[in-house]
């Protein structure tokens, strides 16, 4: 008979160490088991705001059943028996010594308040963290049949955690969070962006008078440094009111110095020479996937902010409200974009009303200028 394996110590290594909130629950359920008359001076936590089921079924049980009697309560453990019984129902590896280790761990029941706060805050973060996780992962579903709409719709459900958060954790003026946001993702259809932006930008310059009614796009808007150059140079001569061409766009490229990062003259003249649809077609396209660029990039912030245990419910707030100002601020120019034009009501002719008769001739005109 072989004889048995010592336990390997990487693998004791892989269990990661509890949090620092599992001992602060450890902490407030000790306090209430302790005092039970101290959950009056607990607020806004519930089942839910507990990291592991068990912790979570024993708030549930301390909240539900009757307060034993507090004399009675010094004197044996048949509450906490009871506390236990409808504990077990949700979380069947609950024993009475564990109970009994809550109460030994608590440093002082009255500090109930304070535990109860601290635990509030992480449950705050963990909510902002899986409300951020849900938007990255809208924003990449390719299912979606309207995806703009639903992606709006739940950066609104963000913001609404956020202001759930403030409420309870009103935001300190400038403090922001210390973590460095991540850089912005790659678009996940680059090839595809390149080549609708390049199309877009060949419409503009073969109808120029379309670029005003597009005026909600914006260099930032392209995936390209010299897309985004081009349509600058694009905007700057139509509302120059100068002549608008691949020639002229050209000439304003090497104005602003767009030609100095490799470009050549011979590449920008082919990319403005193939036009196709029209330019609010292409400019709602590449707007499009600008507002779901912004939204990856705001999911992925907060993801940031709320995966440093450093950052206070405070700068979370902060940190989350700036993310979601970057897609408001799309979104104003994306319903800019998508309105329904309002229908042209017919202009009356104007009438003319009988006047009293003159008595003096009008005066005469002026006498033409003569030409040679």
């Amino acid at each position: 008979m072989s004889p048995t394996p010592e336990p390997d110590e990487d693998d004791l290594d892989a269990v990661p160490p509890p949090q620092p909130v599992f001992h602060i629950e450890q902490a407030l359920l000790g306090a209430l088991l302790l005092d039970p008359h101290r959950l009056g001076d607990v607020s806004g936590i519930c089942a839910d705001s507990f990291s592991t089921a068990a912790h979570a079924a024993l708030f549930t049980a301390i909240s539900t059943l009757r307060p034993p009697d507090p004399a009675e309560h010094a004197k044996n453990a048949k509450w906490l028996d009871r506390v236990l019984t409808a504990s077990r129902k949700e979380a069947r590896g609950l024993t009475a010594s564990y109970l009994h280790t809550l109460i030994q761990v608590c440093p002082w029941s009255r500090h109930a308040p304070a535990y109860a706060r601290m635990v509030e805050a992480e449950h705050a973060r963990r909510r902002l963290q899986g409300a951020a996780e849900h938007l990255v992962h809208t924003v990449h579903d390719a299912s979606l049949p309207h995806p703009v709409q639903t992606v709006l719709d739940e950066a609104e459900a963000l913001a609404r955690v956020v202001d759930g958060i403030a409420a309870r954790f009103p935001p300190r003026g400038g403090v922001l969070p210390r973590t460095p946001a991540p850089p912005p993702p790659p678009a996940p259809d680059y090839a595809e962006a390149l080549e609708e932006e390049q199309v877009l930008l060949a419409t503009a310059t073969a109808y120029p008078a379309a670029i005003e009614s597009a005026r909600w796009l914006i260099p930032e808007d392209f995936t390209q440094p010299l897309h985004a150059g081009l349509w600058q140079c694009l905007t700057a001569l139509a509302r120059r009111n100068e002549p608008v061409d691949p020639v002229t766009v050209l000439w304003e490229a090497q104005q602003r110095g767009l030609l100095d990062s490799g470009s050549e003259p011979a590449e920008v003249l082919r990319l403005l020479a193939e036009p196709a649809a029209s330019v609010e077609h292409w400019g709602e396209r590449a707007l499009q996937r600008a507002l779901l660029a912004t939204a990856d990039h705001a999911g992925h912030q907060i993801q940031a902010y709320t995966g440093d245990p450093a950052n206070t419910p405070f700068q979370l707030v902060v940190g989350a409200r700036r993310s979601l100002a970057d897609i408001g601020a799309v979104r104003t120019r994306w319903q800019h974009a998508t309105r329904p034009l309002p229908p042209q009501r017919p202009r009356p002719a104007p009438t003319t009303r009988a006047g009293p008769p003159t008595t003096t001739a009008a005066p005469a005109a002026p006498a033409a200028r003569a030409t040679r």
